[in-house]
């Protein structure tokens, strides 16, 4: 092969390393490809890719490779590398130029040399006992610094032992090596650059989410953790879905890029909170609004009793005038009014203690419980301004009368406006390509398969799979979840069922909820985030909507 044969098609090749290095996402991947495409161009034996570490002043080894004593550490199959850093200064903060790795770092210059055994300026001692513990002998050295586009230098690049492409003796590196390794360490240098700059920005951006998703979480004690339960069931669910062998989901798969855009949006699934009144999130019982107004209900008790009293003794008080003119008021009179002033007390003590149980809330109210709170919101008291009024007003009825949980309706559509407000923040962001669908994966957790969901009515042709996966992880981790004010975390069983008849009313996509058991998402889950108490023997035999087989 001539001369210009041959370097053509090294530029060939550099050009096709180029190409390689601007697809390559993995950093520990990239790294790997820089040094065997430098050791693959200029026909080296060995070499290593030492990484720039700011912090400690240091050179880091990275990857270290020696074909013919089939060396292969770091990197993506390589061992772990054992080697200390090249300090880059000394203890006096003074740089370090003895060796030539730490040189080029310092000085950003390519140093080329011969012959380790022979070359002066540089400390080859480490070399040499390398080469006396392995029966190696190291020659040839190119050492490349790695420049980004801020001529910052981030790494080196070292190659080893050059050898003759036809009699494979150890040559020099040339000229045309050298410059052919500056080249493509340049576009390595800013590959990795880009790939690091890409990484932080990902990093920032999930840690703002996380800022955000704890803002959240902080707002209320009784929520606290949905926000990162529910990105990571729904990521289990995703995986199920992948590896699932049977049904119709069987064969969907998701690349690295679907499952960050589907981890994202599980991150961001209830955003719009942050926009919802803590008296709302955070309403521990039906009637806290900035405080627990069950306590002015008491104190109108004590009024009421009160005036019982009062009661009870101007009767008998007009007894014993009665008396005193000679027509005595009977024992048993005395004793009737002191009993009816007793039953009346233990009346109002049974019906305050009554609505202090109605105050906290409960998955489904008695019907009888509410015809009682009516019947007591009927009594009369005087209020402080003197008029005599209804015992409960109309707000604290209504309250206390709530059927689920201890929300009235009104705050309850205040709750769910926080879809709506998620929807509208994450469509309002310039989502890039590979996570432009977001907005629609985070917007449709409370959306329904029959189209009676919220906050736009889709049924489940309109819905994405992974929609569709949020919806299903939000409902069984709020069934399951330890943190409501309302109630204690279902069983698993407990919360199975539910699910499997919330799969035959059309409310979650049945094909999700087969994997779901099948491949026994839930096992997984209980055992990272429920007690042992709610962790029971499950019979699927019980659990309505199974499929025959699963």
């Amino acid at each position: 092969m001539s001369a210009n044969t041959n370097l053509v098609s090294r530029l060939k090749e550099i050009n096709e390393i180029g190409i390689a290095l601007s697809y390559q996402q993995d950093i520990n991947s990239l790294l790997e490809l820089i040094l065997e495409a430098s050791k693959r161009i200029t026909h080296a034996d060995a070499g290593t890719l030492y990484l720039h570490d700011p912090v400690h002043k240091t050179l880091r080894f990275e990857i270290v490779r020696t074909d013919s004593l089939s060396i292969a550490m770091g990197g993506v199959g390589g061992a772990p590398i054992s080697f200390m850093p090249v300090d880059l200064y000394d203890k006096e903060g003074r740089p370090n130029h003895a060796t030539v790795v730490s040189h080029t770092a310092l000085s950003g210059e390519t140093v080329n040399i011969l012959d380790a055994y022979t070359a002066q300026g540089y400390d080859f001692s480490g070399t040499k006992k390398f080469d006396a513990k392995t029966g190696y002998r190291s020659r040839s050295f190119l050492t490349v610094p790695m420049i980004n586009h801020e001529r910052e230098v981030i790494g080196v690049l070292q190659l080893i032992n050059a050898q003759d492409r036809e009699s494979g003796e150890i040559v020099s590196f040339s000229t045309e090596d050298r410059q052919l390794v500056e080249s493509l360490a340049s576009q390595a240098a800013i590959a990795l650059t880009n790939r690091r700059l890409i990484r932080q920005m990902e990093e920032l951006f999930e840690a703002f989410i996380q800022l955000i998703n704890t803002a959240i979480d902080d707002k209320s004690p009784y929520t606290g953790g949905h926000c990162e339960r529910v990105p990571l069931l729904t990521m289990m669910i995703a995986d199920a879905i992948t590896r699932t062998q049977t049904g119709p989901l069987k064969g969907f798969v998701m690349t690295e890029e679907d499952q960050y855009e589907l981890k994202i949006a599980g991150l961001l699934h209830d955003c719009g909170k942050i926009t919802t009144p803590v008296h709302v999130v955070d309403k521990p019982t039906k009637l806290h609004t900035l405080f627990d107004r069950i306590d002015l209900i008491v104190t109108r008790f004590e009024v009421l009793k009160r005036d019982a009293e009062i009661e009870m003794l101007k009767k008998l008080d007009a007894g014993r005038r009665i008396q005193d003119t000679g027509f005595g008021m009977p024992d048993a009179e005395r004793d009737s009014i002191r009993a009816e002033y007793e039953a009346r007390i233990r009346q109002l003590d049974d019906d305050r203690e009554f609505l202090r149980l109605s105050n906290i809330g409960v998955e489904k109210m008695p019907e009888a419980d509410r015809q009682r709170v009516l019947r007591i919101a009927a009594y009369q008291w005087r209020d402080s301004s003197g008029k005599m009024t209804n015992f409960l007003t109309d707000n604290e009825v209504e309250n206390l009368n709530i059927l689920f949980g201890t929300l009235t309706g009104a705050e309850r559509e205040i709750i769910n406006r926080h879809i709506d407000v998620t929807i509208k923040m994450l469509e309002s962001l310039p989502w890039p390509k590979h996570l432009k669908n977001v907005p629609e994966y985070a917007g449709g957790h409370h959306e329904r398969m029959d189209g009676k969901g919220y906050p736009r009515g889709l049924n489940r042709e309109q819905m994405s799979l992974q929609a569709r996966i949020m919806g299903i992880a939000d409902i069984f981790e709020a069934l399951t979840a330890k943190d409501r004010p309302y109630k204690s975390g279902k069983t698993l069983i407990e919360s199975l069922t539910i699910l499997g008849r919330l799969k035959l009313n059309g409310h979650i996509d049945p094909d999700i909820f087969d994997v779901f058991i099948r491949e026994k998402v839930y096992v997984e889950y209980v055992k990272l985030f429920l007690s042992p108490e709610q962790i029971d023997e499950v019979d699927l035999n019980t659990i309505p909507g199974i499929n025959p087989g699963v």
